[in-house]
């Protein structure tokens, strides 16, 4: 060191001396188990998805969307938009769609307090309804909702910008619409999620 006359022994020692000699272990990388491939149902109403996404009104204040899909065509059952979507918002959306599209064996969503709520889980038990729960922080195994989600992102929730509820729900139920009578989808063969369950292929559901 400048201005001391060290020799390096002691230059050594006092470097062992505060521990700086000490190895740094090496990071071992962690092994992530492969997700395991989600079930494919084999006809409409085996199983469906729900999830909510969030954003923005041009006053920039916070809205939810509510989204439910059958994950046998992808086929978008509902969209639902507002402020606020507690427990029993999610059950009567839920009840609306039942009425035209009858009841699902079973619903996949993660754990959030609107689905985990003795108020749905009161609901679904009465419907004869599973509630199948995703692991926290394992959105993968929620994959066909959570890829209908980047649809609606990116199709238009991320392209406009709406001053009312009323003006965001009006566009989200034309938009559904279209989404289930108008668009291709490869994941169901290259039809529209409407046509898949009603093919002749289908005509047994």
């Amino acid at each position: 060191m400048k201005g001391f006359k060290w020799n390096h022994k002691r230059v050594y020692r006092i470097y062992r001396e505060l521990e700086l000699n000490l190895r740094i272990k090496p990071r071992h990388r962690l092994v992530r188990e492969k997700p395991l491939p989600l079930a494919v149902p084999t006809a409409i109403n085996q199983s469906w998805s729900m999830d909510f996404m969030h954003d923005q009104l041009a006053d920039g204040r916070s809205i939810r969307l509510f989204n439910v899909i059958d994950e046998f065509n992808r086929e978008g059952l509902g969209i639902e938009v507002d402020f606020s979507l507690p427990s029993e918002r999610v059950i009567r959306s839920l009840d609306l769609i039942t009425e035209w599209r009858g009841k699902p064996e079973a619903i996949r969503c993660d754990n959030g307090p609107e689905y985990i709520s003795a108020v749905t889980l009161a609901w679904a038990a009465k419907r004869g309804i599973r509630i199948e729960f995703i692991q926290p922080g394992q959105p993968q195994q929620n994959a066909y909702v959570e890829r209908y989600n980047r649809t609606v992102r990116y199709d238009w929730l991320a392209h406009h910008l709406f001053e009312t509820l009323d003006e965001i729900q009006e566009f989200a139920t034309n938009w559904l619409w279209a989404y289930n009578h108008d668009r291709p989808n490869m994941a169901v063969g290259g039809i529209t999620q409407n046509r898949n369950w009603r093919s002749p292929l289908n005509l047994y559901f």
